[in-house]
């Protein structure tokens, strides 16, 4: 008997914000294209954030971890707009930004609609949604391993983030999407170094524009591993994944990686 629930593909781009601080931003403002490249090779994520006399502002440093404002500038969202979007709250926002020297400016910021059971949360989402838009100042700390951001908003708040680097960043490639077909079986590899091992049986599969699966190719042995993604069995997945190219792999390993980034259909087999 077979139990599946399918999910609907996402549209809007899942990124990160997150704010880090420091009370005064020291060293001379890049140039335009260097900090954008710098700001869209980067997650950043909140480690605090003060109001305009210097007071920390607790609903941004109180939020656990994985609650904590993530921002992502996304270069590449729509041809000649890049968007600022912000992650790790109830809903995703985004909005479009430009850069003049080190003015940010931020239009209207757009969300989803779902509902967040966090009252705490969704009002730490509602002041970021209302403060995102409008221009702002932003600075890289000098020196910072990894890079520090604060950013100056219209208000005079200041928002203080840390650099994580992205995989396009860490892999040095921008990354190919990709779907995968994930059975719900392991089975034995077939050859190399892991002919003893169980390996994942995974095949392709892709889509026209309208969403519509056009077709499916052939099983195979996953010698590897998917980032974010652990196989379940009796489990089967149709796996949204980035693939990396590495420029030097490893010896006796794939020169690709595999993150995963959207699981677009599972389905639990049971056998009678």
């Amino acid at each position: 008997m077979k139990f599946s629930a399918r999910l609907a593909f996402c549209t809007a781009a899942l990124l990160g914000l997150a704010a880090c601080a420091t009370n005064q931003a020291p060293g001379a403002s890049a140039p335009a294209g260097a900090l954008d490249k710098t700001l869209q090779a980067f997650h950043w994520d909140m480690e605090k954030a003060t109001d305009g006399g210097g007071l920390p502002l607790e609903g941004f440093s109180s939020a656990p971890p994985d609650k904590r404002v993530r921002l992502n500038f996304v270069g590449d969202a729509r041809p000649g707009a890049p968007l600022l979007v912000v992650e790790r709250l109830c809903n995703h926002i985004s909005a479009g930004y430009t850069l003049d020297g080190d003015k940010l400016t931020v239009s209207r910021a757009v969300s989803t609609a779902m509902a967040c059971s966090n009252p705490a949360l969704m009002q730490l989402e509602q002041s970021v949604a209302t403060k995102l838009s409008g221009v702002h100042r932003v600075q890289l700390v000098d020196g910072g391993q990894p890079p520090r951001l604060v950013l100056q908003l219209a208000s005079g708040e200041r928002w203080y983030l840390n650099g994580t680097p992205t995989a396009a960043t860490q892999y040095g490639s921008a990354g190919e999407t990709m779907f995968l077909e994930v059975g719900p079986e392991l089975k034995p590899c077939s050859h190399g170094v892991m002919k003893d091992a169980q390996c994942m049986q995974v095949r392709e599969v892709k889509y026209d524009k309208a969403g519509v699966k056009t077709t499916t190719g052939e099983w195979s042995a996953f010698y590897g591993m998917i980032e974010g993604f652990s196989h379940q069995p009796g489990v089967r997945n149709v796996l949204r994944v980035k693939r990396y190219t590495l420029a030097q792999p490893p010896a006796d390993a794939s020169r690709f990686v595999y993150q995963l980034d959207l699981r677009v259909e599972t389905e639990t087999v049971r056998s009678r």
